[in-house]
């Protein structure tokens, strides 16, 4: 069985939103070709995604100086938790599709606050001697994201997901971007469509 996890980082759906009309016609071109597969779709805006904050911070500090479990406090507990979750999950998954809007050349802060649940020194990375290693092997990642203007990849929220993924060991990593709508506001249906027609191409070969 193949594990495909979509993790949308954008409130609002196909019908508003570019990265995510482009992320359905991947997904739907996807269980075309692979009905059996098992597919998990998550909207980080749908559910809760903990942030790296006190209760966490303290909570690990307890645990690492053997503090048992239930000694946390109630919200420290459903933290960390959560946040563990999130790494379980991502460790199941054989292929990630991850899928966001640029917004102030970044990455919606769900979507940080997911990266950082699944980068996890001892188990999607290590350190050694020689400095930190990524230890993710054999899983594909496809980043989709929709700019409202055009940057070929150099924008640094592409960049910053591209560099986080290789940190963590993954060297199947594509990218499809949808960009220059704003730009060119005329021919903003026509850039969509044409990464639409992307996305469904490469649903076959991911």
């Amino acid at each position: 069985m193949v594990n495909v996890l979509i993790v949308r980082a954008h409130p609002l759906n196909q019908e508003v939103s570019r990265s995510m009309k482009v992320t359905d016609a991947f997904l739907n071109a996807y269980k075309e070709i692979h009905p059996d597969h098992k597919i998990e779709d998550m909207n980080l805006y749908h559910v809760n995604v903990p942030e790296i904050d006190r209760d966490l911070l303290n909570a690990w500090n307890d645990l690492n100086q053997g503090k048992p479990f239930d000694s946390l406090s109630d919200s420290q507990q459903q933290k960390v938790n959560m946040f563990n979750s999130y790494t379980e999950d991502f460790l199941q998954q054989d292929k990630i599709i991850i899928a966001n809007p640029l917004w102030n050349l970044s990455i919606p802060t769900r979507l940080k606050a997911w990266i950082d649940c699944i980068t996890v020194a001892g188990k999607t990375f290590k350190y050694t001697e020689t400095g930190s290693v990524g230890i993710v092997k054999g899983k594909k990642v496809l980043h989709i994201q929709a700019n409202g203007g055009v940057y070929n990849g150099s924008d640094p929220a592409s960049q910053y997901v591209k560099t986080i993924f290789t940190f963590l060991g993954v060297t199947d990593f594509h990218q499809l971007f949808v960009e220059g709508m704003d730009h060119n506001p005329e021919k903003a249906d026509e850039i969509v469509e044409k990464a639409v027609e992307k996305a469904q191409q490469l649903a076959k070969a991911f």
